[in-house]
């Protein structure tokens, strides 16, 4: 059975090799199909992996407490009612579980150092905020409790900040930038954490809470706070953190039982999953239309073994005659259907990891191949080639040899 199977295969060479042209628009479908399979599926994975990343880049055990029923904060002049920082003492003092809290108020002013300016984000906090966040310094140091109570006139920058207003590379550390009306010290840089999504965590400027509201935008309410980022304790149950943390809200911003929340409680491992499993069912998607190039790519072979079968009917008359049987001509005939498919198939995942590196670099996410997936889209295409190239080699077993020599 090996010697019939290996000796079909060589002549199934012969064949495409003599009209290679012809072979290569055969199986051009297959090549297209795996390549777009295993590209969609290898970036899609690569994607979904740098989103946990990024994810897991905003902070450990992370509980995120924002106004308003949706993801992301609202206004009060919206009619949502902001955070007070009595409410994040309220978390921590009364919920057990919780290591840290920082309570943050977020701005967006203009920003100056010598002819330099531009508009930047501006984060007021605690010093919790950056052990909360996994923020770490590149250079410099973070603002003290001292500075944070005293409201002191220094921030701290991220580095697209400082590339881009202190062009000349100097050092930032101790040059004083204008934040809005005010003049600021600059005593640290933060290292640098990349894009979160939209976002360019690295464009951002840091400040103490009392800072942002005394000398910056001013403390015109109470109710001031955009944000609060909360850690839990290595253990913690965050669905039961979540649960007090919503029940004492409520409480606080005196919810009756039949009105909704007008705040969300949110953890980064929820983020992180939601997130993730968009981004595998989008993968999905497009992989299964992709899969829609593989069955036209089996059309196409099943095509050309029909045209082949007609033009080799005198031949497979004359090996009938000389004693070939039904199942040897079938296996001559499928062998070669798969031998296209599979050669499909190497092609395209050739062309796959052309296509997965350079859209890689391009999207900026890191690409590392699964052999697994490789393998099935492989199998695939040879199953394409069986399924579609049995009717083709059935037609040619079943042709009778005394008609067959008789064709011209």
């Amino acid at each position: 059975m090996f010697t019939m199977i290996f000796n079909a295969l060589l002549i199934a060479l012969r064949e495409i090799r003599r009209n290679l042209t012809r072979a290569f628009l055969t199986v051009l479908g297959v090549i297209i199909g795996v390549a777009a399979v295993i590209t969609m599926v290898t970036l899609g994975q690569a994607t979904t992996k740098a989103v946990e990343n990024q994810i897991s880049s905003l902070g450990s055990n992370l509980i995120m407490l924002f106004p308003g029923a949706g993801f992301g904060p609202r206004s009060a002049s919206a009619g949502v009612p902001n955070f007070s920082e009595t409410d994040a003492i309220a978390i921590i003092d009364q919920i057990p579980g919780i290591d840290s809290v920082a309570p943050v108020k977020s701005s967006s002013l203009s920003t100056i150092y010598l002819q330099n300016a531009r508009k930047t984000p501006v984060t007021g906090s605690t010093v919790d905020y950056f052990k909360i966040g996994k923020w770490s310094i590149d250079d410099g140091r973070l603002f003290t409790n001292a500075e944070y109570r005293s409201g002191a006139a220094v921030c701290i920058i991220g580095t697209t900040v400082r590339d881009e207003l202190f062009t000349n590379k100097e050092n930032p550390i101790g040059q004083k930038i204008r934040l809005g009306k005010a003049s600021c010290e600059i005593i640290g840089v933060l290292a640098s954490k990349g894009q979160m999504g939209m976002s360019n965590q690295d464009n951002t400027i840091i400040v103490p809470l009392t800072t942002l509201q005394r000398r910056l935008v001013g403390h015109t309410s109470s109710r001031d706070i955009n944000m609060i980022n909360i850690s839990a304790m290595d253990g913690a149950d965050s669905d039961s953190l979540i649960a007090e943390i919503t029940s004492l809200m409520r409480q606080r911003r005196n919810l009756q039982s039949n009105q909704e929340n007008n705040f969300t409680v949110m953890d980064t491992r929820q983020i992180a999953e939601t997130l993730s499993s968009t981004t595998r069912m989008m993968t999905m998607l497009l992989a299964a239309v992709a899969g829609v190039s593989l069955l036209v790519g089996g059309i196409g072979i099943m095509n050309i073994m029909l045209v082949s079968v007609t033009e080799r009917t005198r031949e497979i008359g004359i090996r009938m005659a000389i004693g070939a049987r039904a199942r040897e001509v079938l296996l001559q005939f499928l062998v070669e259907a798969v031998t296209l498919s599979c050669a499909g198939g190497l092609v395209g995942i050739l062309l796959a990891v052309a296509f997965c590196f350079g859209l890689g670099s391009l999207i900026n996410v890191p690409v590392a191949f699964n052999v697994q997936i490789n393998l099935i889209a492989f199998l695939f295409s040879a199953a394409v080639g069986i399924l579609f190239g049995y009717a083709p080699a059935r037609r040619a077993a079943r042709l009778d040899p005394i008609e067959a020599l008789r064709h011209e």
